[in-house]
């Protein structure tokens, strides 16, 4: 459960994790925005962050390339990899982060 606050143009500008008074409005945690927020957010913080969640999807990536190969099982992973690597699946085809290709439109191939 996330609550936001935006300006008036309706960009989020804060969020918590309750809701602090008015002004501030519910989100669903898996929101595009919302998650767009937080990882802007992250980026300005931490650039060693941002650098690590890119590569992570990058490995994600790599990981289901393996898999379509026949180069590596899924059940080669551990019960709680799996897991972990379902739900970010499941969480970027949600977000229509579905592949490198398609979250960067410059990307030359």
């Amino acid at each position: 459960m996330a609550y936001v606050f935006k300006n008036a143009q309706g960009t989020i500008t804060a969020s918590a994790l309750e809701k602090l008074g008015a002004g501030w409005e519910f989100i669903e945690i898996d929101a595009k925005e919302y998650i767009e927020f937080l990882e802007n957010s992250l980026a300005q913080v931490s650039p060693f962050r941002e650098s690590d969640i890119q590569l992570a999807r990058v490995l994600e990536d790599l990981i289901s390339i393996l898999i379509d190969r026949g180069a590596l099982r899924f059940t080669d992973f551990p019960p709680e990899a799996q897991k972990r690597l379902n739900h970010r699946q499941s969480m970027r085809k949600k977000n229509r982060l579905s592949g490198i290709v398609d979250e960067d439109p410059d990307f030359i191939y």
